[in-house]
């Protein structure tokens, strides 16, 4: 039995804040191949995830510490559906379905999720991707996630 505890989410947190990416994910399944794909992604504010799909796999994030902003777009990038997600929120969890274009937003220091969706691993394909949002890396990419961050503001 491989268990979730504290000691687990804090292990996750420190590798993300040492990360340049400002994320780390740990995987709970065997390899890469597994059907079935899961693991604990810790994320701190800091960090841009591009929007993106995944073409034929539903998504499933429980935040198990912190909060996490979810958003979803249509094909043009206009924000569709903005949840904040976590253990102090009336929203605990979301289910992406396939195809769906989407970000997320750390929303606190030292937020970890669980992550689920159908194996094997497959990095995103082009298709997966936009081009109407910055890559990680680019230099709008800080002021686009400043712009993503303000769609949780209350």
């Amino acid at each position: 039995m491989r268990t979730i505890d504290t000691a687990a989410l804090e292990a996750a947190t420190r590798a993300a804040q040492a990360s340049p990416r400002g994320r780390k994910n740990v995987n709970l399944h065997r390899d890469e191949a597994d059907p079935s794909q899961r693991l604990l992604n810790a994320i701190e504010p800091r960090s841009y995830v591009p929007p993106h799909c995944h073409a034929d796999k539903d998504e499933t994030i429980t935040v198990l510490r912190g909060r996490l902003g979810v958003v979803t777009f249509d094909p043009a990038g206009t924000p569709g559906e903005a949840r904040v997600v976590g253990p102090a929120e009336q929203v605990l969890a979301v289910t992406l379905p396939a195809g769906t274009l989407h970000s997320v937003v750390s929303l606190a220091e030292g937020t970890v999720f669980f992550e689920s969706k159908a194996g094997p691993y497959r990095p995103l394909e082009p298709g997966e991707k936009v081009g109407w949002a910055p890559a990680e890396g680019d230099p709008q990419a800080g002021p686009y996630l400043e712009e993503l961050r303000a769609l949780f503001q209350a």
